[in-house]
């Protein structure tokens, strides 16, 4: 059996790296307008819902037709909150208005540029993996952490894996260690049913579901490259926006 489908967008106010980094301008459009977007070209999404603690970012979303029917409380919308307090937050405002989905579709705005194929597969690989905790999307990484290392505090390099029985382990070749993958926030997907069991977000059978290379905004500069890619023909997300939104820019 088919579980509810909502999606939540999580987009703060605050923010250091990027300041406003949620709803500035990308391509045209502010940059949860993609997300949302993204949201509305998938078939199996029902519901999408952003949770701000900004009055302006909710009312962006709206007007990119995604719903804010709450606010985030300012102690969990902090630099240090996490995402299991937001998830809590929502469930407890949809267990108040006896709406509460079977799972619930994350995703972040500053991973913008998605394709909704991708996220309908993401959806539905899940929904034939009931023993499954969660879903979360990952790309692989050009070298295993095994080639990686840390600074001391003498500033000399140590590896991540001082429990290694092989000499050097870092200088051997990347090819005989495991392919290594990081969690790219292109889509994660969690059971709301997990989730008020456990007061977990994820669980110990999380789903991957591999993903294209993303780009996150952390910097500045990603937003310059955002816009290099946004230029490639072909942009579903934009295509979409040009048609039903005016450029804001």
């Amino acid at each position: 059996m088919k579980k509810s489908i909502v999606t939540i967008i999580p987009a703060r106010g605050g923010s250091k790296g990027v300041p406003g980094k949620n709803i500035k301008i990308l391509g045209g459009y502010p940059l949860i307008a993609y997300t949302i977007a993204a949201a509305k070209l998938t078939k199996g999404i029902q519901r999408i819902i952003v949770s701000t603690d900004s009055l302006d970012i909710a009312r962006i979303a709206k007007k990119y037709g995604a719903e804010a029917p709450f606010m985030r409380p300012e102690e969990i919308s902090r630099d240090d909150s996490t995402d299991l307090e937001l998830f809590c937050h929502a469930i407890q405002w949809f267990k108040s208005n006896d709406l509460v989905p079977g799972l619930m579709i994350h995703l972040r705005p500053t991973t913008p540029l998605r394709d909704a194929v991708l996220l309908q597969q993401a959806i539905d690989l899940i929904q034939t993996r009931t023993e499954a905790t969660s879903l979360r999307s990952i790309q692989e990484l050009a070298e295993p952490p095994q080639k990686m290392f840390k600074l001391n505090q003498e500033s000399y390099l140590e590896g991540f894996f001082p429990d290694n029985p092989r000499p050097e382990y870092y200088n051997l070749p990347r090819q005989i260690f495991p392919k290594a993958y990081l969690a790219n926030g292109y889509i994660d997907i969690i059971s709301t049913d997990f989730v008020l069991s456990a007061n977990n977000l994820h669980g110990n059978r999380i789903l991957g579901f591999i993903t294209p290379a993303t780009t996150e905004v952390d910097r500045p500069d990603d937003f310059a490259y955002l816009e290099y890619q946004l230029k490639k023909p072909g942009n579903s997300l934009q295509e979409y926006l040009l048609k039903n939104y005016p450029r804001e820019d």
